[in-house]
């Protein structure tokens, strides 16, 4: 078969926590619940920078995967988009040395004016 509802993967833990505070007058909010089943979930926004706000969110979930692993992942989301960082999120390999090599060569060089 080649399809799962959700409600397949979907538990009812009971919510431990479920807290709300806001939105407030300046836009600010924060919030957090966790479930029996060891879900976690909790974020805080506010508005920030002048003469244009825009709005800062910081957060973090946590929960444990199917094969056992703990995930637990820390974010931040402005204008510029979703900024995650977690153990288990894939990183780049290392650049290799010859092409590092080739790379401050070339920053060393001095900058040329091509207009």
């Amino acid at each position: 078969m080649s399809f799962i509802t959700l409600s397949a993967c979907q538990s009812n833990d009971a919510i431990l926590r479920n807290d709300f505070d806001g939105p407030h007058d300046d836009g600010s909010y924060k919030w957090a619940i966790q479930t029996e089943g060891g879900i976690f979930h909790e974020q805080r926004g506010s508005f920030q920078g002048s003469p244009e706000p825009s709005l800062l969110v910081e957060g973090q979930y946590q929960y444990t995967a199917p094969d056992g692993q703990v995930i637990n992942l820390l974010y931040t989301a402005d204008e510029n988009g979703f900024h995650p960082t977690g153990d288990h999120l894939p990183t780049p390999p290392p650049i290799p040395p010859q092409i590092q090599r080739a790379l401050d060569y070339i920053a060393s060089l001095p900058q040329r004016d091509y207009q």
